[in-house]
């Protein structure tokens, strides 16, 4: 032990004692500094190049591979908000959604271009809604949903907080705002059966939704949102609502309404008796209908495989083009030994 309370280490041969202090203290400068030892490579021509066209070699294959893919799936859209709306309402369709009086029902006519094997993946998509809106996305109470009654603080929610001094299960504009518009399939007059199970995920069932949290004091305002809830269903069995309150990221968004689980053949005629209630006039919103299949790689998007592509071939143009200047102005490489690490 030296004098200043720092212990040493003798080296093997009576070589001078190291103060185990100043080792810790070079050490601390090395990683302050950056110093510390570490694979700097010395990007030559040849790795660049190479580095290039092997990007190019895998990200082509890839982009071709995911595009099949995305092109084998077979989708139907079909967008009924301007066409389900009557002649004399044509000038003014928030008069007419908000007429309780006028009837709703709408019939549209759906062919099938390709076969579709079952699961067959019934969606309903809506454009122009922000549901990313930040009043939107906090105006919910994630501790009523799962305690219900017992769970008090739901300043969070307003203005659907309450209704006649009594608490509103669930709370906030989200659930408000549920979307009411219904769908039943039919072939040749034969009702084609939508299962409704098990859309949500697992997670939101069973950690997120209290099973034994039931609606209550829900759309009884005088301001009405969207669909009504069963009061005597819990939460955690209203897939619908848990569809709904998982938040979209973008303004045009989709969400699983249910699945036919019967093959559909090409050139078939489906009819589609819609209610047509929800009320997306009032901001320019759309609303469509979407049928679709699945591949390996989820639904129906070419972006991957077209971003894989235009990445690859961008790769080996640039691979092409350094290679063609290095041969025309070859320059000779440095000593790497008179690098600042080094």
């Amino acid at each position: 032990m030296d004098l200043d309370g720092s212990s040493t280490s003798a080296a093997a041969g009576g070589s001078r004692s190291v103060p185990i202090r100043s080792r810790r203290q070079k050490a601390y400068y090395l990683f302050t500094q950056q110093n510390l030892p570490s694979c700097k490579p010395v990007l030559t021509p040849g790795w660049v190049i190479t580095t290039f066209l092997l990007t190019g070699v895998i990200f082509i294959p890839v982009g071709f591979v995911s595009l099949h893919a995305s092109q084998n799936v077979v989708e139907i859209v079909e967008r009924y908000d301007a066409e389900c709306v009557p002649e004399p309402f044509r000038s003014n369709k928030v008069a007419y959604i908000k007429d309780n009086s006028t009837s709703k029902n709408c019939t549209r006519i759906l062919k099938v271009q390709k076969n579709m094997k079952a699961p067959i993946y019934v969606y309903y998509q809506l454009d122009n809604y922000y549901q990313n809106h930040r009043r939107y996305v906090k105006c919910r109470n994630d501790q009523q949903l799962l305690y219900g009654l017992k769970y008090n603080d739901t300043s969070s929610c307003k203005p659907e907080e309450s209704n006649d001094g009594l608490p509103i299960v669930p709370c906030g504009l989200i659930a408000w705002s549920l979307f009411n518009d219904t769908f039943t399939f039919s072939r040749e007059r034969v009702e084609l059966k939508v299962n409704r199970k098990n859309i949500a995920w697992k997670s939101d069932r069973e950690h997120k939704f209290g099973k034994d949290v039931y609606p209550f004091n829900f759309q009884n305002g005088t301001l009405i949102g969207g669909a009504k809830l069963d009061p005597s269903v819990p939460l955690s069995d209203q897939e619908d609502l848990i569809v709904w309150m998982r938040t979209a990221a973008l303004p045009s968004f989709r969400k699983l309404y249910g699945r036919i689980e019967e093959d559909l053949e090409a050139d078939e005629l489906i009819s589609v008796y819609l209610v047509n209630n929800y009320n997306t006039y009032s901001f320019g919103g759309k609303k469509k209908l979407v049928l679709s299949t699945k591949g390996w790689l989820g639904g129906k998007n070419d972006f991957l495989g077209i971003a894989c592509i235009i990445v690859g071939s961008f790769s080996i143009v640039i691979a092409i083009f350094f290679a063609l200047l290095h041969v025309k102005n070859p320059r000779p490489y440095g000593d790497p030994s008179y690098l600042s690490w080094n």
